[in-house]
């Protein structure tokens, strides 16, 4: 009767965990200012950092105060950064450069430069190989990095264009292909892809995310959609729909939430009701264009950015410039209500 009654008990709470919900509102605005645009936001939760790509540089932020701390100038096209904590290194990559450079992590001083491959684009850190790796957009190739000695291992063909990808900490190394619609699977230690599987039906998957623990991979799509991958078995479950123009995501394991930041000023939050389950929650309002977002996971904190942008004449392709002094961060938390 008492295993009964506890396993009801269980089924009861498991239940009631899935339907269990946070609704996410803006909680600061931190306005940092400073020319040009932005790209990747990676929080560094050890150090209670936030790094941002600026174009020219990496912004360094206290993300306790939302003050910039300082940064690593002389960038030659930031996009991405990687934090090496046990080397004291940070990695940068220069798009326009086609190079990485290794940045020291109190004094923020460049060390010195790696050669990379043309559009160097995110980067990511895979701690059990203590490697870095870069994903090239027009070089459709990875290159790896010694995270000690800021050394070129190898370049990696990836038989796509890479935007972002994720270390499973396993080993392997998962990175979205834009435009062959592909997912693919890199062994970190022996430096080669090993399987690759379709983002069908995503078109155009650009951010990522990862659940280690359930196994799963949230690649943000460009179509409108969230595709999750079981990385085990190497194929897509499910699809949720999300805003348009996405360019960050992420995966809160405490609250069950993936996260997609987009362009059209939302970020969409969907629910993870069990590993093959998930549903939209919430479409949380933001400023238009703010697509870049990092996640916390000590504090569970979301921060996106964003800035007031400029015209350009009618008819014109080109990207309306940042307003000076208008870049701003928003910190994003969850307030728990039931639904």
């Amino acid at each position: 009767m008492y295993r009964k009654a506890l396993a009801f008990a269980l089924a009861v709470t498991s239940s009631l965990f899935a339907q269990s919900t946070a609704q996410y509102k803006v909680t600061q605005s931190y306005a940092l200012g400073g020319d040009g645009s932005w790209d990747y936001v990676i929080p560094d939760p050890s150090n209670h950092r936030i790094y941002i790509a600026r174009q020219t540089r990496i912004m360094v932020v206290d993300e306790r105060s939302g003050k910039l701390v300082g940064e690593v100038m002389g960038i030659n096209g930031a996009h991405g950064t990687a934090i090496a904590a046990k080397s004291g290194h940070g990695f940068a990559t220069e798009g326009k450069g086609g190079s990485v450079a290794m940045f020291d992590l109190k004094t923020l001083k460049v060390l010195g430069r790696t050669p990379a491959a043309e559009d160097a684009d995110a980067i990511l850190l895979d701690e059990p190989s203590n490697r870095v790796f870069t994903l090239n957009g027009d070089a459709h190739s990875s290159t790896v990095i010694d995270a000690g000695t800021g050394k070129l291992i190898t370049n990696i063909p990836l038989g796509g264009k890479p935007e972002y990808g994720v270390s499973a900490g396993d080993g392997k190394v998962y990175a979205n292909l834009v435009d062959t619609n592909d997912i693919v699977e890199i062994d970190a230690k022996k430096a080669i892809v090993t399987r690759r599987w379709s983002s069908a039906p995503c078109k155009q998957p650009v951010a990522m995310a990862i659940d280690k623990a359930n196994h799963r991979l949230f690649s943000g799509c460009r179509s409108g959609v969230m595709a999750i991958s079981d990385y085990s078995a190497g194929k897509i479950i499910t699809t949720v729909p999300i805003g348009a123009g996405v360019d960050g995501a992420g995966y809160d394991p405490l609250n069950h939430d993936v996260f997609a930041s987009n362009a059209d000023g939302t970020l969409t939050v969907i629910h993870q009701d069990d590993a093959d389950q998930y549903r939209v929650t919430q479409n949380l309002k933001t400023p238009a264009g703010s697509r870049n977002m990092g996640l916390n996971p000590t504090n569970h904190k979301v921060y996106v950015a964003s800035a007031k942008f400029g015209t350009v004449p009618e008819g014109s392709q080109a990207k309306k410039p940042v307003l000076p002094g208008s870049f701003t961060l928003l910190q994003i938390e969850a307030a728990p209500s039931a639904q």
